[in-house]
């Protein structure tokens, strides 16, 4: 699968990959690190924060993939002495060497990514430090197959668009996931379509539409009933 993935700049200068068999980028072409940042951290932790004064976090996201929201969380989460316990869903995980072309370590702290970098692959076996008061486990398996006794407070939906995989955006995909988010949590995802509310809506959630990241004029956040 290696041989289909691409690393290719974007809009804002930071670097996402294209994979040639879905026929997506793992970010918005009009900016990897703004998505990111917008999208997860902005409109997902943040959000979250605002309303709750944790000293620790549990997320979940879905969709692993290059680890730059992780990477943003875990800078973000360090600068502030708040603990984090990150959990991410990825079926098909990248290599150590495409993970570390990415050049994300422009855009965090260098004890961050290095600890990222270093331990990224003992990640992908079990619970791994990575930096001080920050926990990492990647679920190397399909959504569906994934279970835990975590409950979280913030997931980050970031699986291919309904357009490529349509399988991980139905009600079944998402009440799976949705299962572990805590009462309040916070469910935040770059897309809005009628389905996706109404899908949320029917697990029990509030619903908002929020204005999206560049290429976007909406997202949507959610909050648990």
């Amino acid at each position: 699968m290696e041989t289909e993935l691409k690393l290719v700049s974007t809009a804002d200068g930071s670097n996402t990959i294209w994979n040639e068999q879905i026929g997506e980028h793992y970010h918005s072409k009009h900016g990897a690190l703004q998505e990111s940042r917008h999208v997860f951290l902005a409109s997902g932790l943040h959000y979250f924060l605002e309303w709750n004064s944790a000293n620790t976090v549990n997320i979940l996201e879905v969709g692993f993939g290059t680890g730059l929201n992780f990477l943003l969380t875990a800078d973000y989460c360090s600068s502030r002495k708040i603990s984090l316990n990150y959990t991410g869903i990825e079926a098909f995980p990248l290599s150590d060497e495409l993970i570390i072309s990415t050049g994300y370590e422009a855009f965090v702290a260098d004890d961050t990514w290095q600890a990222f970098k270093n331990r990224y692959a003992a990640a992908l076996a079990s619970r791994t430090d990575i930096g001080e008061n920050s926990w990492l486990e990647i679920a190397h398996t399909e959504l569906l197959k994934f279970g835990t006794q975590q409950s979280y407070d913030v997931l980050y939906f970031d699986a291919f668009a309904a357009i490529h995989q349509p399988e991980m955006w139905t009600e079944n995909a998402l009440a799976h996931c949705c299962q572990f988010l805590k009462k309040g949590g916070v469910f935040v995802t770059y897309a809005i379509t009628g389905n996706l509310k109404r899908i949320m809506k029917a697990l029990g959630f509030e619903i908002e539409k929020a204005p999206g990241a560049p290429g976007k004029r909406e997202m949507l956040r959610a909050v648990k009933l």
